[in-house]
């Protein structure tokens, strides 16, 4: 597990639980009942608040910059496994199934139901109780189907969460700059070893 920089908050009695093998950027904020499961990252500037109801993201998911998680009571968010959160993207109280993409900027509201394969696009709102059948491709403001999801959106699916993957296990190795200095902190005077982040 490396959250070395993140915030990440127990909220009355609930606790976040974050898998070894997960990652949490520098910046980003996990809050109560929040399940992070192996491999699932949480890129900078997200917010994923589990105070009302429980956050789940699955193995291999990852939930990029600037998205906004939560779950009203009765409304749990679950995120399973090999989904990509496209940047700036909001989920709210939405079940989203495996191997799927959200794009960016889309928003998912209470009750959201997105099936397994499917691709939401860019800036798509899914108002409260859409179910969304496996396999489709969903687009528009409100969303609708627009077509069943083709051989070349499914491999960007399956392309994007190892990619993401990938970059997760690179950017564990940030190192703290000193914009003072134009250069990286010393690791023997950066905190945690270089781990973790300057104070200036």
């Amino acid at each position: 597990m490396n959250v070395q920089g993140a915030v990440v908050l127990a909220f009355e009695d609930r606790v976040p639980r974050i898998d070894p093998g997960a990652w949490v950027a520098h910046g980003a904020t996990v809050i109560g009942d929040v399940r992070l499961a192996a491999r699932a990252s949480v890129w900078y500037g997200t917010v994923v608040r589990g105070d009302d109801a429980p956050i789940t993201i699955g193995a291999n998911s990852n939930v990029q910059d600037g998205s906004v998680l939560h779950a009203d009571p009765g409304y749990p968010l679950h995120i399973a496994e090999n989904v990509t959160v496209g940047h700036r993207a909001v989920l709210h109280g939405c079940v989203v199934e495996r191997d799927c993409l959200i794009g960016m900027g889309a928003v998912l509201l209470n009750g959201c139901r997105v099936g397994a394969g499917s691709l939401v696009a860019a800036g798509a709102l899914l108002r409260e109780g859409t179910v969304v059948p496996p396999g489709s491709l969903v687009a528009g403001m409100p969303a609708t189907v627009r077509r069943p999801v083709g051989d070349a959106e499914s491999a960007l699916i399956t392309e994007s969460w190892h990619e993401y993957v990938d970059k997760a296990d690179r950017h564990r190795r940030v190192v703290p700059v000193d914009p003072r200095a134009r250069g990286p902190v010393p690791r023997s005077a950066a905190p945690d070893g270089g781990e973790g982040r300057e104070e200036l």
